[in-house]
């Protein structure tokens, strides 16, 4: 027998092994999960971007008809609407501001 190996003791652990937690395969799979997102936002913008591309352009005929649906009336109205307005805005701002000290 050897004495060094009488000496020596032999360790025994008796916890349980500690398992670690892979952090490598955490970030490749938000590495992919990231790469997927810009992927597919790539292909979206481009497919928005060839649906608006290919829409029909006015022609300056269509675009003189649609001036023209708006009448005079409409207008007429929309400007009594902004003079009311203005009539009381005037009124408010000059008349006294009420006191605000309750005890008079």
């Amino acid at each position: 027998m050897n004495i060094k190996n009488l000496l020596k003791k032999k360790e025994r652990r008796f916890k349980k092994e500690r398992v670690e937690l892979s952090i490598d395969r955490y970030w490749r799979t938000a590495i992919c999960f990231l790469f997927l997102i810009a992927v597919s936002s790539s292909f979206l913008g481009y497919y928005l971007f060839a649906q608006i591309n290919s829409e029909p352009k006015l022609d300056v005929a269509e675009a003189n008809s649609q001036f023209e649906t708006v009448k005079k009336e409409r207008i007429e109205k929309v400007l009594e609407y902004f003079s009311k307005r203005d009539a009381k805005s005037t009124v408010i701002v000059g008349s006294p501001a009420p006191v605000s000290d309750p005890s008079i």
